[in-house]
């Protein structure tokens, strides 16, 4: 079959209507396309593609293994039967809306801050930051480092990707998933306009040696930061909605300071703070929501975090969960080891992987990064699969 190719003329007229768009339409805070940095040249140099670098990055991202998977990864909830509770599939569509729409009235690159929330959540663990949390320990362990789900998204994008060779994307676009830390709230962000791949680079690697390291870091753009804070606003009000439906809380039961101020309902939440946010940061270098706002998001989320995060209802079986991870994180190590060609992570994983990758790739770290891939049903699977004994089948 002969490739279809687009007329040159035709092609010259479309980069000079998306350079005409971008001079007409975005502010000057916002990131062109032409900032766009990449660590390897793609097949098709971003000066010469009819798509825009940071729209080509949603593409790779979304055509991505480590995204089909999205589709059952734990959000915040897992273990209950109920299909209209939140999976990271949808949480990354919700951030990825709500911050366009705030950069879409900031006059932002919406591309950019596309690509960068549908891609931040890919690190995640099977059971969310529970088994995060139980990661970091069994990695400390073997090899001192610390788990962070933000570094493995960069990871899996970069390395794991394509067998191990990565999908060479921007560097403002990882930047954004490595920075998207929302579980630490400020009124302001000053996005860190000097940054440099360099100091990228180590910004990750700390991400790996500095406990809670990636909450200290900011975006180099503005569009990294309104997606930082959007996925807060993403998750919060949803995250109360899916409480509710599984019966572990009240609406009634939110502070009334909270209600009142940013309201009690995941709609009238995501309005109040992103109509705040943008009049707080129309025509400025920063995000910034207002005082009132931002202290009534921390009262919510200290609510949340005591009604619904670490409501007992919820966390009754993390003890087995936490016996799984210690059970298949050993089983794999030996495997790893031994090389047991039987086992999955040789089988399905090691080997397609790239020898760069193997030889350069600690075998902990290695486990780490096959565990973290897995989604809930498969990692559960997996431990059905080493614990319980198999049939051998009817003998006759």
């Amino acid at each position: 079959m002969r490739n279809t190719r687009l007329n040159p003329d035709i092609a010259k007229n479309i980069l000079e209507n998306n350079l005409k768009r971008e001079h007409k339409t975005f502010s000057e805070f916002a990131c062109f396309s032409k900032s766009a940095i990449r660590f390897g040249e793609d097949k098709i140099p971003d000066r010469e593609n009819i798509r825009p670098p940071f729209f080509h990055d949603t593409d790779k991202i979304i055509h991505s293994l480590a995204y089909t998977r999205y589709i059952d990864k734990t959000q915040v909830f897992y273990l209950f039967e109920n299909d209209h509770i939140t999976h990271r599939v949808l949480h990354v569509q919700l951030v990825s809306k709500i911050a366009r729409v705030i950069g879409r009235a900031l006059s932002l690159n919406e591309d950019l801050i596309d690509a960068i929330a549908l891609g931040h959540d890919l690190g995640h663990v099977p059971y969310g930051h529970d088994g995060e949390r139980k990661l970091t320990e069994l990695l400390q362990n073997e090899t001192n480092e610390f788990f962070c789900h933000n570094a493995q998204s960069v990871r899996a994008l970069q390395l794991l990707e394509l067998k191990g060779k990565g999908l060479n994307l921007t560097l403002q676009v990882l930047d954004g998933i490595l920075c998207h830390n929302g579980e630490l709230m400020l009124d302001q962000y000053n996005p860190d306009y000097q940054k440099t791949k360099e100091k990228f680079l180590k910004e990750y690697e700390n991400c790996w040696r500095v406990e809670d390291y990636s909450k200290k870091i900011i975006s180099m753009t503005l569009e990294g930061c309104v997606m930082r804070i959007s996925d807060v606003v993403a998750y919060i009000g949803r995250d109360l909605e899916d409480a509710i439906t599984l019966g572990l809380i009240e609406r009634s039961d939110i502070p009334k300071s909270v209600a009142e101020t940013i309201g009690n309902t995941n709609g009238q939440i995501i309005n109040n703070l992103a109509l705040d946010i943008i009049n707080n940061s129309f025509g400025k270098n920063y995000i910034k929501m207002s005082d009132e706002k931002y202290e009534a998001l921390k009262e919510f989320y200290k609510f949340s975090t005591e009604a619904i995060y670490q409501n007992p209802k919820k966390s009754n079986q993390d003890d087995k969960i936490k016996n799984m991870f210690d059970v298949l994180f050993d089983k794999y190590l030996i495997d790893l080891r031994e090389n047991n060609l039987s086992s999955t992570i040789v089988k399905y994983y090691i080997r397609n992987m790239s020898n760069d990758y193997r030889e350069k790739t600690s075998q902990p770290r290695i486990v780490c990064d096959y565990i973290a891939g897995m989604t809930d049903d498969y990692f559960n699977k997996e431990f059905k699969d080493v614990m319980i004994p198999h049939s051998f089948g009817y003998k006759v």
